[in-house]
């Protein structure tokens, strides 16, 4: 499976523009037409039906495929993307959709293969969407979530994609929807968002999926230190990890505090309390028990018709973020953008305007070829250099 995905990853390695030559080195930017030339030497696209046809069946080499141009951002790719979605959207809605966050250091790569090879033992597909951050100074990610789960990425039933945040907001990567979907038409029945830790943003990751479990530690000082009450509030249910050992009282009593802390937040919408439990990822200690307490939730709210309103609201809220995207997108490649920017940054820095000022006339350049008259073009062009 490590061999399958070897060249979709290294393609989202170049296009990162992982290349760095010394801490201090910016990145080196990709030409996107050598970068198309490149892609176009390595791997010939295949006709629409062959991907969906070999998503269907469960081809894990094409999934990866699939997935590849999903996260491409080349024009011709995210085109024959977006139709493989289209006609696989009918065939998608599944899948149990679980996302996992937590505090550094609380084992979530760790608890997630246990939970993933307890799922492979009950006869699952599950397929883990493993988010990477990407730096801000070189945009590249290490992706090194297959090494992390060496035993659960060698499973027949399991498929493991690390993907880069590509600076999405709520470390989750900008095309995960499309992935989750492209992953339940290929048979996948458990889906596992893994987020890159605890922060405001991870509300993305809560828009996405069905059960939010929250991971953390015993033993660390103070336990709730840190956590944000946005992510406390959010989650369905929480996990104290790595009671083993010596740690085994100080995950009790962690366990308790949170419990304690849960009871004064406000009830949540589901109508489900909040489960508090204790495991160990590396003894697989109450890993069983922490899955039975998913399932007991996603079927109460299965049955009390919050899950198909929770799915719906997810489904309009993918099209808020495909629209902000795409204008996003849009808004950087316009040619009069791509002049101007420059120009107005060096204004900003300079402090001959304000940043305000500046976004201001950088959307009026963009909104400038609904403009009528040539004349009125020129005008506001003239006003813009001084």
């Amino acid at each position: 499976m490590v061999e399958n995905e070897h060249f979709e990853n290294q393609k989202h390695e170049w296009e990162s523009a992982l290349q760095v030559t010394g801490t201090d080195q910016p990145a080196i930017q990709v030409n996107p037409k050598a970068l198309e030339r490149l892609m176009s030497s390595r791997q010939q696209l295949l006709p629409l039906k062959e991907y969906v046809d070999g998503i269907l069946a469960g081809d894990i080499t094409v999934l990866s495929k699939a997935i590849t141009l999903v996260e491409s951002s080349l024009p011709a790719h995210q085109k024959l993307a977006q139709e493989i979605i289209a006609e696989c959207v009918p065939y998608s809605g599944k899948a149990l959709r679980l996302g996992i966050t937590g505090v550094p250091g609380a084992g979530k790569s760790t608890f997630i293969e246990a939970l993933g090879m307890e799922l492979c033992r009950r006869d699952k597909r599950v397929a883990v969407l493993a988010i990477d951050p990407s730096s801000q100074r070189s945009k590249g990610s290490i992706l090194g979530d297959k090494t992390r789960m060496e035993e659960l990425s060698q499973q027949r039933n399991a498929y493991i994609r690390p993907s880069a945040t590509a600076g999405t907001l709520g470390g989750v990567a900008r095309k995960t929807r499309e992935t989750i979907i492209l992953c339940e038409a290929a048979g996948f029945d458990t889906i596992i968002v893994e987020t890159v830790g605890v922060g405001q943003s991870e509300t993305a990751v809560y828009s996405m999926v069905d059960y939010f479990l929250l991971v953390l530690i015993g033993g660390a000082g103070d336990e709730l230190q840190g956590i944000k009450r946005g992510i406390m509030e959010m989650a369905d249910g929480i996990v104290v990890n790595k009671a083993d050992g010596d740690n085994v009282n100080r995950a009790e009593r962690a366990a308790a505090e949170i419990r304690n802390a849960v009871h004064l937040f406000p009830p949540s919408e589901s109508g489900q309390p909040v489960k508090v439990t204790t495991c160990s990822a590396l003894t697989h200690f109450n890993v069983p028990e922490v899955w039975e307490m998913v399932l007991e939730h996603v079927e109460n709210i299965r049955k009390s018709g919050y899950l198909d309103e929770k799915r719906s609201q997810q489904d309009v809220q993918m099209m808020l973020d495909t629209i902000e995207q795409t204008l996003k997108s849009d808004f950087y490649e316009n040619g009069k953008i791509k002049e101007w920017l420059g120009v107005i940054e060096k204004n900003v820095e300079d402090k001959r305007i304000s940043a305000y000022e500046g976004a201001k006339r950088l959307l009026e350049i963009y909104e400038l070829p609904k403009t009528n008259t040539t004349e009125t073009k020129e005008r506001f062009f003239d006003a813009v250099r001084k």
